[in-house]
């Protein structure tokens, strides 16, 4: 096997596992489907369990204030190639437990499956699953020409960076949704995370501020 083979199997990310990031601090970067992680490495290495798994090695609670406490989970990832197993492949997640928020604490009870999420996709990085996303086009800052650089504003493409976390995503509906000044203004957050409509907590935060709006 090559060195790049399996890596340029799952370097590039569909269209439509992509969303574009439309607001809060992230605003410009794009969003990587996490189920389609799961789906490159099953197609590349077979069902979770038997030809690639994941073992977690940690899960703790760090507090970062006296209101702010997150969680994180360390795993090893395993891949099967040429039915030999790899060397453990390390990844590190994290997510909010409990924040302070506008109307008093909330208490995340999905930290734990969500910093999980982003401790797969950290350790998929290192076979290179969604590179292009990642690193465009095989170019980064430290090695994009300067004469490029300052004579036009990168392209939309150039500028992508992953944003491949739920906590993250999360993050920003909750202060979109806290931010939101009319029922439409939720209903379009709605709509504008799909994925996200699984999480109980997600859809409370949208039915309690729809709540505080008809009040």
């Amino acid at each position: 096997m090559e060195n790049l083979e399996i890596y340029n199997k799952v370097r590039k990310v569909p269209p439509e596992a992509q969303r574009k990031i439309t607001g809060g601090r992230l605003n410009g970067k794009t969003d990587i489907n996490p189920m389609w992680r799961i789906k490159a490495l099953t197609e590349q290495f077979g069902v979770c369990g038997v030809g690639w798994k994941y073992v977690i090695t940690e899960k703790r609670l760090e507090r970062s204030s006296d209101s702010d406490i997150a969680a994180f989970v360390d795993i090893d990832l395993f891949i099967k190639v040429n039915e030999t197993w790899s060397d453990a492949i390390p990844g590190t997640g994290g997510s909010s437990f409990l924040t302070k928020e506008k109307n008093g604490l909330y208490m995340s009870d999905e930290c734990f499956k969500m910093a999980l999420t982003d401790a797969i996709s950290v350790a998929c990085k290192a076979i290179g699953v969604g590179a292009d996303i990642y690193w465009e086009k095989d170019a980064t800052k430290y090695n994009a020409s300067p004469t490029t650089n300052s004579a036009q504003p990168a392209s939309s493409a150039q500028q992508k960076t992953e944003h491949g976390s739920v906590a993250e995503q999360m993050e920003i509906a909750y202060g979109e949704i806290e931010a939101a000044g009319t029922l439409d203004d939720v209903k379009a957050i709605w709509y504008r995370y799909p994925n996200l409509h699984v999480y109980d907590t997600f859809k409370i935060k949208c039915t309690n501020r729809k709540g505080q709006l008809t009040m």
